[in-house]
């Protein structure tokens, strides 16, 4: 089974919702709609479920044209950013809700509900109503009468947004593993998160301003983005950028930072470029001899769970550092920030990527 948009356009009160979008998802496979807010994740998703039709364009499932079929006639589950349950039933009829309106036999019902919840850790909850519920087991419920209906498509639309930190990197681990053994439907989860596309791997589409920019294996992707601006939405915080310069055995970035040319650089033509860096590849403790160090004044400190992104600002350009631990770093300090040229990307003046660097060197954070 594969389901295709063919040149798809959606347009709603004068504004583009999503451009020409081409893309196909195969059954048994797993696809992550990755994209800041109004990127178009959500648009795209309710043309899937039948929620809305396209401006412009088809939608094809086996060669079947579903463009104007609505959602009660296609084989599709959705999962949204809210816990919607029913507040005045069991979770077990919650969850055994759309079975009973399929007309499923009560024995086939008992074993679909058993097998779900057991896999989702709530089977000891099936005679609770919602409301005597965690958020994450409000979630899994959802998620759960959604995963037993075994649809063709099933959609989830930023299903943990609205859980806190912990919980949300502990229901990202277990989505991984239901997800990856799932070999009937089409699964489509939309985040707004880099490293929730990163945990849950598979194919990543990314989206920005209702454009479909890049479309790949997830981690192959985050490796070698194709734009400086698949760079920036595939990274949070976003890829520092740097105006800079190849000359005949350096790499110069703004005014004043020398580099070495090293390996993926080395093969470029001489020019101008845009280089890129993670702020998880810049440190503040020298790791290898090949970095080399500049002076930056800190502007910022944020902690964010267990890191500390520094702002830190080198001549008229600020940086974005990540520092592993929670640190407290005074306005306007002194530091000593390094770089190590075999972390940086390349961009041509037009976006596009020139070099990127090896995949000991490119690969996803290790957290």
């Amino acid at each position: 089974m594969s389901l295709a948009l063919e040149n798809v356009t959606k347009l709603a009160d004068g504004e583009t919702h999503l451009d020409d979008i081409n893309l196909t998802f195969r059954q048994g496979s797993f696809y992550v709609l990755l994209g800041p807010t109004l990127a178009g994740k959500t648009s795209l998703l309710r043309l899937l479920a039948g929620l809305d039709r396209p401006t412009r364009g088809r939608i094809v499932l086996d060669g079947r044209d579903l463009t104007t079929t609505p959602v009660w006639k296609r084989q599709v589950s959705m999962v949204y950013q809210q816990f919607i349950n029913y507040p005045n039933l069991t979770i077990r009829d919650n969850i055994a809700f759309p079975l009973r309106r399929a007309g499923l036999d009560a024995a086939e019902i008992e074993r679909r509900v058993r097998a779900t919840t057991e896999m989702l850790k709530i089977d000891t909850l099936l005679d609770r109503t919602p409301g005597e519920l965690s958020g994450g087991q409000q979630q899994r419920a959802a998620l759960a009468r959604s995963l037993v209906k075994e649809s063709d498509l099933l959609l989830l639309d930023e299903p943990l947004i609205n859980l806190d930190y912990k919980l949300r990197e502990q229901l990202r681990d277990e989505f991984a593993n239901i997800f990856s053994g799932n070999r009937r439907s089409i699964v489509i989860y939309a985040t707004t998160e880099p490293l929730e596309a990163l945990m849950l791997g598979g194919e990543v589409v990314v989206l920005n301003e209702g454009r479909q920019l890049q479309h790949g294996p997830t981690h192959e992707v985050y490796r070698n983005p194709r734009t400086e601006e698949v760079a920036r939405v595939f990274n949070d915080p976003p890829m520092n950028m740097i105006d800079g310069r190849i000359d005949a055995d350096h790499v110069l970035l703004g005014q004043d930072l020398r580099l070495p040319l090293v390996d993926h650089l080395a093969a470029l033509a001489k020019g101008a470029y845009r280089f890129g860096i993670r702020a998880s590849d810049l440190g503040l403790i020298r790791s290898n001899i090949e970095e080399v160090e500049f002076p930056v004044l800190v502007e910022l400190a944020e902690i964010s769970g267990s890191e500390t992104f520094i702002h830190a600002r080198h001549n008229e350009v600020t940086w974005v550092i990540q520092e592993r631990g929670v640190h407290g770093h005074d306005l306007g300090q002194a530091i000593s920030a390094y770089i190590d040229p075999h972390y940086l990307y390349a961009f041509r003046e037009d976006g596009r990527l020139a070099a990127a660097p090896g995949p000991a060197r490119g690969g996803a954070p290790a957290r």
